[in-house]
């Protein structure tokens, strides 16, 4: 099954990462299972994560936007946040997911 999900972490612009399920282990795997385990990819949504980034992973995050509550998606987006690689980016940053459904 394939899974397409566009991220944007805070001031570091944003990026898109498509067909899910590759390398093992990585990222796109970790998207992959959070997406299959928690959430309807059929449906569609936007979930805000306000999160803190220290040495290059997120930490502490909440949910601060679901748009389609009640259905996985804020469960997914933190489980997908828990490898989302951030760089050099360090304090409070708020991570965008758009799941755009249909898969």
């Amino acid at each position: 099954m394939k899974f397409s999900i566009a991220i944007a972490a805070g001031l570091a612009g944003s990026f898109f990462v498509a067909q899910a399920a590759s390398a093992a282990g990585g990222f796109e795997d970790q998207m992959g299972r959070c997406l299959q385990q928690f959430a309807n990819t059929r449906d569609a949504a936007q979930v805000m994560l306000e999160c803190n980034a220290v040495d290059g992973k997120l930490s502490d995050c909440k949910v601060v936007d679901n748009s389609a509550g009640g259905k996985g998606f804020d469960k997914a987006a933190m489980c997908i946040a828990e490898k989302l690689p951030m760089g050099a980016k360090t304090g409070t940053v708020k991570v965008p997911f758009r799941f755009p459904g249909g898969a």
